[in-house]
């Protein structure tokens, strides 16, 4: 028996032949070699679909960015738009007149003025909101939410009309309230005093509704459980907002302040519709004046310098905040 089962194994061995022991070894070393071509074909297909937008970006942003970082540096104006390469380098004179220029400081301080006053009571009423939403209203939710959003989603042009209409000192909705209590309304929009007030307002109501969106969502990640537990150690509504709420809301709050401020900053669109700058400059902003001087007066040197120390202002103010919030969120 010993001797037939030995013939077996030997012929077995045989009908297998050398190749068979080998290949075991063999398979990684073939999936190595076949993954290699496939990984090639990977990358060349992921830059193939990037293209579009790499070849957008180069010709509408980087070189846009690069070729007014140079024209900063130079006195290009409308006689150099047909031969670019005849404007005179300068160096430092567009940045050294603006901080000079009378009407530039202006509009710098009416910018700040714009963002110290708007981005709080953004920020607050978009918080306000998203609570009440989120929390006290239980009817109409939905109704609500689009009806604070739909101010963000609105054109300018359309809201420009609404808002003229609300503060008409003659026919206005605001005219009628003041009558109603037997006193004349004011001329918000041609008033010095009054005029950028007014802005605010209104850029307030068209941006409330997306710092409300972003808080929905940073109050909907708050973990029921940690409400639950601080209710059952006595903790009131107060005490849990301030306690848990808020913290909980610091990383959906640095981000909503960030963006708020950045688009405070380089705030234009209201003032360009409803009072181009005035009266008087009174709502004049660092991106209207840009656009101005760029546009209007064809000082595109100087424009691009006014872009640039903008940049510069913009990039510290956050680099402030995410310091400043950041450290409270760890």
């Amino acid at each position: 028996m010993s001797t037939t089962t030995g013939k077996a194994a030997e012929s077995a061995k045989v009908q297998a032949g050398p190749g068979t022991a080998k290949s075991p070894a063999a398979g990684p070393k073939g999936s190595r070699m076949r993954g290699k071509p496939r990984l090639g074909v990977q990358n060349m297909a992921g830059w193939l679909f990037s293209t579009p937008f790499l070849v957008l970006f180069l010709v509408f942003m980087a070189v846009p960015i690069i070729a007014t970082l140079v024209m900063s540096f130079t006195d290009f104006g409308l006689r150099n738009v047909t031969h670019p390469l005849d404007a005179n380098f300068i160096g430092f004179e567009n940045y050294t007149k603006l901080f000079s220029d009378e009407k530039f400081l202006k509009s710098l301080f009416n910018t700040a003025y714009f963002v110290v006053i708007g981005v709080p009571l953004t920020i607050f009423l978009g918080l306000l909101v998203a609570v009440l939403l989120n929390n006290g209203i239980d009817r109409a939710r939905t109704f609500f939410r689009v009806g604070f959003y739909a101010p963000v989603v609105t054109t300018i042009v359309a809201v420009a009309v609404v808002w003229r209409f609300v503060l008409d000192p003659s026919d206005g909705l605001v005219a009628g309230l003041f009558s109603e209590v037997g006193l004349t309304a004011p001329d918000f929009l041609g008033s010095e005093t009054l005029a950028m007030p007014s802005m605010i307002a209104m850029a307030v109501w068209r941006n409330v509704g997306t710092v409300m969106v972003l808080f929905i969502a940073g109050l909907q990640a708050i973990p029921t459980e940690v409400r639950e537990a601080a209710r059952l150690d006595g903790a009131g509504v107060w005490q849990e907002f301030k306690g848990i709420t808020v913290p909980l809301l610091r990383p959906t709050m640095l981000y909503a302040t960030v963006i708020t401020t950045i688009g405070y900053l380089n705030v234009f669109e209201e003032p360009f519709v409803m009072t181009q700058g005035g009266p008087s400059d009174s709502t004049l902003t660092v991106s209207l004046n840009m656009y101005r001087e760029g546009f209007n007066f064809f000082h595109m040197g100087y424009a691009s310098a006014m872009a640039y120390v903008l940049f510069v202002v913009i990039m510290g103010i956050t680099v402030l905040q995410l310091r400043l919030l950041k450290d409270n969120t760890k």
